[in-house]
């Protein structure tokens, strides 16, 4: 995962389809309870309760990142279960979890998850194989003539695990180099070369579960249209190769003060491959310094008309085309933006669970008619 430039880096420490026809309250209905609240001021649209659950108004499965201590905590599991219908592992599935300090291996975390998941009826998405972030310490140590099978065998493990209760995989995350010139070298691409590991760790986890959906993931790919572009065409190449790339995964850690258009942009540009589209760790941060009421509401104007954007790019997208729309976190306390100091509301709900202006955003944005929809993309 990775925020917009602007925003504190997070800390490293830190299977079952649902439906898609979806019962709720009729959109209009949403939509104009959601004005109404709006026009009420923050304070009320915080007191009422949503109008309809977020998995009901979403036309694709709602995710968001979970740690397990969550699962212990009554009300998140209780606000999840009415408005979720997927879980990300936010850290627990990373390979600085799971490969162990003493050299072991540690799945208790991830496989609690799971089982959370399961039983409450949620689909589950894999996060992630291979991050140029972690794992130096570990395959470097291995001898060169020994790396190509350990990080083979470290694929087959994991994503063999859980063969048949992933949803999806999100295989490389964050190959593109941070201000898009390229891409990042690492570890990895020092072994295999830098579209080599992307590839092998496609070939491999293909290898390990047939049926998942395989993402490349990253960030910023709407904030800088430079990136987005490399992205994208890292995404040809490798197709063209032949990798089994089966999925774009788009973070969607905004950055509010892009121009109006440019996440429409690069969501048109995405969808040309046919591929499903995750938006995979959304949220919205306001920034720093929001004590003044003045800079406050126009902050929050930004933030709402940048997330409005966003579900309605999302929604515009063919049905097949809509892999999920994750959330990064689901109270403003369970953010990492909040972790590094807190006053940020970046997520759909506060602490006390009730729905945030963020959440308007996507009520509004979910709920505009398809030739709005159109029209701006």
């Amino acid at each position: 995962m990775k925020p917009p430039a602007h925003t504190p880096h997070p800390s490293r420490s830190a299977a079952h389809l649902l439906p898609q026809g979806q019962k709720g309250t009729p959109r209009r209905a949403v939509l104009l309870s959601g004005l109404a609240l709006a026009a009420c001021g923050r304070a009320s649209v915080q007191a009422a309760p949503a109008a309809a659950p977020l998995k009901a108004l979403v036309p694709a499965p709602v995710g968001v990142a979970v740690m397990r201590g969550q699962l212990e905590d009554t009300a998140w599991t209780t606000l999840a279960r009415r408005e979720i219908s997927q879980l990300t592992p936010e850290w627990e599935m990373k390979m600085e979890y799971i490969l162990a300090q003493d050299g072991g291996w540690r799945f208790d975390a991830p496989d609690r998850i799971a089982t959370f998941a399961r039983a409450s009826g949620m689909r589950l998405h894999g996060h992630a194989l291979i991050w140029y972030s972690q794992g130096q310490d570990w395959f470097e140590a291995i001898k060169p003539a020994r790396r190509a099978a350990a990080f083979d065998d470290y694929i087959a493990v994991v994503a063999g695990r859980y063969r048949g209760q992933l949803a999806g995989w999100d295989v490389v995350n964050e190959a593109v180099a941070e201000d898009g010139d390229g891409l990042r070298s690492c570890h990895w691409s020092a072994q295999f070369g830098q579209d080599g590991y992307i590839a092998r760790a496609f070939a491999q986890t293909r290898a390990a579960d047939p049926d998942a959906v395989l993402f490349l993931n990253d960030y910023n790919l709407e904030n800088l249209p430079r990136k987005g572009a490399t992205f994208l065409r890292l995404v040809e190449r490798l197709l063209a190769a032949g990798a089994p790339i089966t999925g774009i995964g788009t973070q969607g850690h905004l950055d509010i003060d892009i121009p109006a258009g440019q996440i429409t942009a690069f969501m048109r540009d995405a969808a040309a491959f046919g591929l499903p589209i995750h938006v995979s760790e959304l949220d919205a941060p306001m920034g720093a310094g929001l004590l003044d009421r003045a800079r406050r509401d126009a902050r929050r104007a930004l933030q709402t008309a940048r997330v409005m954007e966003y579900a309605e790019a999302f929604a515009a997208l063919p049905e097949r085309q809509r892999y999920a729309f994750t959330l990064w976190g689901l109270r403003d306390g369970d953010s990492f933006v909040n972790r590094q100091g807190g006053g940020d509301s970046p997520l759909a709900f506060d602490d006390a669970g009730r729905p945030t202006a963020l959440h308007q955003a996507l009520v509004q944005g979910f709920s505009a008619p398809a030739t709005v929809r159109k029209e701006r993309g």
